[in-house]
């Protein structure tokens, strides 16, 4: 455990410096005024209802600034954003961050069968590979950490945790995957190690955390 906590510290540390400015205030009534072509895929409030779209309501401000700050600068290629955030400046990056930060998050369920296996590998991980457990980054109910940057994955689409972790996984080797997690490569080097049926089980058992 010890070695996962300093891990997530450095992990924290690399995510930070990747950003290309230092974190904004943002203003929650003035992101709303931007979220008109925002809400046919994340939903008016960012609860998105496709699978296909994260749902953003209730994520750290911290978070979502960086990802908005990553997408619109191309660090984290995401085909069904292109172009949304161009021409945007970080201070509208932040308000939009703060506006989705501000709503409430709906809650998601865990497959039953997918229950035993999922609870093994968000709170132990697998010792044989490698893969850290999630619970000391993203803590024991889902919710992140939003100082340091983590994002909260109760009441997450599973589909999407899983799609993000396979996109990780293949960052880890190609970089048209997931690469943004840092210098550390936290993320890459734990979704690696984890098999198609595992980033199933753990992501619907982090999507119904509570």
């Amino acid at each position: 455990m010890k070695k996962v906590f300093i891990l997530c510290v450095l992990a924290a540390m690399a995510q930070f410096a990747t950003a290309s400015t230092p974190f904004l205030d943002g203003d929650a009534a003035a992101g709303e005024q931007l979220t008109a072509s925002c809400a046919a895929c994340h939903g008016p409030d960012g609860n998105s209802p496709s699978p296909t779209f994260p749902k953003l309501a209730g994520q750290s401000e911290r978070y979502l600034f960086k990802q908005l700050l990553d997408i619109r600068d191309e660090a984290r290629p995401v085909p069904t954003m292109a172009g949304q955030l161009d021409g945007m400046n970080d201070q509208q990056l932040a308000d939009l961050a703060a506006f989705y930060a501000s709503q409430q998050g709906s809650g998601s369920q865990t497959d039953p069968d997918l229950l035993a296996l999922g609870e093994k590998v968000y709170r132990a991980g697998v010792a044989e590979r490698n893969v850290a457990a999630c619970i000391a980054c993203h803590s024991p109910t889902g919710q992140g950490n939003a100082p340091a940057g983590f994002p909260a994955l109760a009441g997450q689409h599973p589909e999407y945790i899983a799609q993000q972790l396979r996109m990780y996984r293949k960052g880890y080797e190609n970089p048209e995957g997931r690469t943004n997690d840092g210098d550390i490569r936290i993320m890459r080097s734990n979704a690696f190690g984890l098999s198609d049926m595992e980033i199933e089980a753990v992501a619907s058992y982090a999507a119904g955390l509570r």
